[in-house]
């Protein structure tokens, strides 16, 4: 492999789950690696029954064409026990197909749409940074590494990903066992959970001629093996259940299966996701394993493609650990009592009895349905009211291409243009449907489905709601899209969508500033010149807050200085919203003198104007490729400008330079709609020993009109409203921040 693979999700893990997840996220836009330690795809025929949810959610991502005519059966299980899986769906009953056919659809839709599957690549350690994560992997040209923004152990029930990230993983290991095999050649009879006196036999034919037999004996314990067992163990086995030699036929594929049951403590650890087996483990009873660990990627899928591509913050990805946590524990659950009634001997016929009779009543079928079938699912209890939220649309049109959609059904054309109103800052995201009456079962006359298929709003009379629920659910909206006066003044502070940098922002005002900014809304470039820890720690705080950012190194005053800066900040930028494209730049970064005019050496002088003068000029020069039409430039100058110390008058010749980029890049931009104007902080607490001194605090405290020193957040609130819209008719201007020390 090469030495270094940037992205923005990286997947560990193609199987069904893998590829599932990776074909969502580009859907959803986002660039993903998949890696997967085996050379090729697996030929063992593993799962084979898709369930209905997910028959609905293939066909929503138009992937059933792919899989052609599938046998159909409505009857399945509960432990053994026949029920009617039919509940209301286009698609009920179990569908049979082998994993080998499900992995091979998946992983042609996932590369159609430009996902980027590696074969031959072990995931070895795993690092994650503040900003992003780093895979190390052996490949088939030798170690490299992946980075990403978002990884995600897709890898199975042993995932080197859970335990490389430290997930707990509670629950119990088997107690009991299935022995299954693929055997050609045998003419057997067909038994489906038939109950002998020594024990559990299944036997089914494919059209290929090809038997499954699963055999379990009744008292036997799991683990009193080393390693999977052979087809002399299921050849014993299956004798000593049936009385049938099935010893003549072949083989193609052996291996058991156990009553284990765990679950992740998280599904997501900061940086790192689990999906599939990797979040749980389970006795595939009735192909429920499969089926669940496709659903966890439809989940994850578009939630996480929104975060990566800067339409959504960070805290959406917490709803996948909330819902599909949930949804793990309630299938586990159900699994467990089916393992008993399924695997237990004689002990269990009486209960067995009795729900065989529970299963004749129509409310426990529909609801046991509900649980095999994935069509039971429901998330939350719903936001502000809203019963129907978290449900599923079992009928209707139903959302494509990872997009959610907006569905009115009043065949109102005056209310359908309020939706269209309410819903235009999210047209990047929402489709919008109108049609003339709602499907059976619609919760409401205006519906907005999520892109895995739940309700995410519902309601039969204006837009109540409907905001909030786009917000929470799609993220931020366009900025400049509002149309109400009132939706205007909402927006006017907000800098969801925006992206800034801040130079010298590891530290005192800069610190504070990008924290601000981010808080805001915006995406900030964490700029530092040699403390990465720093930085990174900027970052961190950032993303804890649910705020978006990522550090970019560049030490100012050295040869290619600026080229440097620019090259991590569009490669962040590009990486996280598909642009380069720059809508805030602060230049803060610059160095102090503290020397004595008499003292001050050519060398000092020159440093003190390349950092602080030259810089701010070379990097606003550089920028203007990058800033979006009415950008914002801010130029952190000092009060030093106004104000006399002997000590520092270099320093103030080199702020009153900066103060000059204002007043006359004004001018220059303004065609452009930018603003750039200059910040003036007076003493300010900025980590310096000296604000550790009590007596000196006091005495720089008397020189504000206020009785204090500034504190970091004071100039960040200055600088974050001439960033916004309420600052759009100030530009060329001098702000003082110094609380008063100017007054005289």
């Amino acid at each position: 492999m090469a030495a270094e693979i940037r992205t923005q999700v990286v997947v560990a893990g193609a199987g069904p789950v893998g590829l599932m997840l990776a074909g969502e996220l580009r859907l959803g836009g986002a660039d993903v690696v998949v890696l997967e330690r085996r050379q090729e795809p697996t030929t063992e025929s593993r799962a084979s029954t898709l369930h209905a949810r997910t028959m609905e959610l293939f066909h929503s991502r138009d992937l059933l064409r792919r899989f052609g005519e599938l046998p159909n059966d409505v009857m399945g299980h509960f432990g053994g026990i026949p029920l009617d899986l039919t509940l209301p769906s286009p698609y009920p009953g179990q569908w049979k197909v082998p994993q080998v056919r499900t992995e091979a659809v998946l992983q042609q839709w996932a590369v159609s749409l430009g996902a980027d599957v590696r074969r031959g690549h072990e995931l070895r350690e795993l690092t994650v940074h503040p900003g992003h994560v780093e895979a190390r992997v052996d490949g088939p040209d030798g170690p490299g590494r992946v980075l990403g923004r978002y990884l995600v152990g897709c890898d199975g029930e042993d995932s080197t990903v859970r335990r490389l990230a430290g997930i707990p993983f509670p629950g119990h290991g088997a107690v009991r066992e299935l022995l299954r095999a693929d055997v050609a050649g045998i003419e057997i009879p067909a038994r489906r959970f038939q109950r002998l006196p020594h024990g559990l036999a299944i036997a089914a034919r494919n059209p290929a001629g090809v038997t499954r037999v699963m055999v379990h004996e009744f008292g036997a314990v799991a683990g009193g093996r080393t390693g999977e067992p052979g087809f002399a163990d299921i050849r014993e086995a299956w004798l000593r259940v049936t009385g049938e030699d099935i010893g003549h036929g072949t083989p193609v594929w052996v291996n058991s299966f156990g009553d284990a049951s765990r679950q992740a403590a998280r599904y997501r650890e900061g940086r790192v996701l689990l999906a599939g087996d990797a979040a749980h483990q389970q006795m595939p009873i009735g192909g429920q394993a499969l089926n669940l660990g496709l659903q966890d990627a439809v989940n994850l899928g578009w939630k996480l493609a929104l975060v990566v591509t800067g339409r959504a913050p960070g805290t959406l990805l917490d709803t996948y650990h909330t819902e599909r946590h949930a949804a793990g524990a309630q299938v586990l659950g159900n699994i467990e009592a089916q393992a008993g009634l399924l695997l237990g001997g004689p002990e269990v016929e009486a209960t067995r009895t009795v729900l065989a009779e529970l299963i004749g009543y129509e409310p426990a079928r529909r609801h046991l349905a509900g649980m095999i079938s994935g069509l039971g699912i429901r998330y939350g209890t719903g936001q502000d009211g809203d019963a129907a939220a978290g449900t599923r649309l079992a009928h209707g049109p139903q959302p494509t291409g990872g997009r959610g959609l907006l569905a009115d059904f009043s065949g109102d054309p005056s209310r359908l243009e309020l939706l269209r109103d309410a819903a235009r800052p999210w047209a990047d995201r929402v489709d919008i449907l109108a049609a003339d009456r709602p499907p059976a079962g619609a919760p409401g006359d205006a519906v907005l489905i999520r892109p895995d298929g739940y309700v995410a709003w519902a309601d039969s009379s204006g837009r109540a709601g409907l905001p909030a629920a786009l917000r929470r659910w799609f993220g931020p909206p366009i900025p400049d899209t509002v149309t109400t006066l009132a939706d205007r003044r909402d927006e006017m502070s907000n800098l969801e969508g925006k992206t800034a940098l801040v130079t010298g922002a590891s530290r005192g005002i800069g610190r504070a500033i990008a924290r601000r900014l981010a808080r805001d809304g915006a995406l900030v470039a964490v700029h530092y010149a040699s403390r990465q820890d720093a930085a990174e720690e900027v970052v961190a705080s950032i993303e804890k807050d649910g705020g978006r950012a990522f550090a970019v190194q560049a030490e100012l005053g050295r040869a290619g200085d600026v080229h440097e800066l620019f090259l991590g900040l569009e490669r962040g930028l590009k990486e996280r919203t598909g642009s380069t494209e720059l809508n805030i730049l602060v230049n803060n970064a610059g160095v102090m003198g503290g020397v004595a005019a008499e003292d001050l050496t050519p060398e000092q002088f020159d440093r003190l104007f390349t950092v602080n003068a030259k810089a701010p000029f070379f990097i606003i020069q550089r920028a203007l490729t990058n800033l979006a039409p009415g950008a914002r430039i801010v130029n952190i100058s000092s009060g030093l400008t106004r104000f006399a110390n002997p000590e520092e008058i270099a320093y103030a010749m080199t702020k009153g330079a900066v103060e000059q980029l204002a007043l006359h890049f004004a001018k220059y931009l303004a065609p452009r709609n930018i603003t750039i104007n200059s910040v003036a902080p007076g003493i300010t607490r900025n980590g310096s020993p000296v604000f550790d001194i009590p007596e000196a605090v006091e005495q720089m405290a008397q020189l504000s009109a206020f009785g204090r020193v500034g504190e970091p957040d004071d100039v960040a609130d200055v600088v974050a409203f001439l960033a916004s819209d309420n600052a759009r008719w100030i530009t060329g201007s001098f702000v003082d921040a110094s609380g008063g020390t100017l007054l005289g």
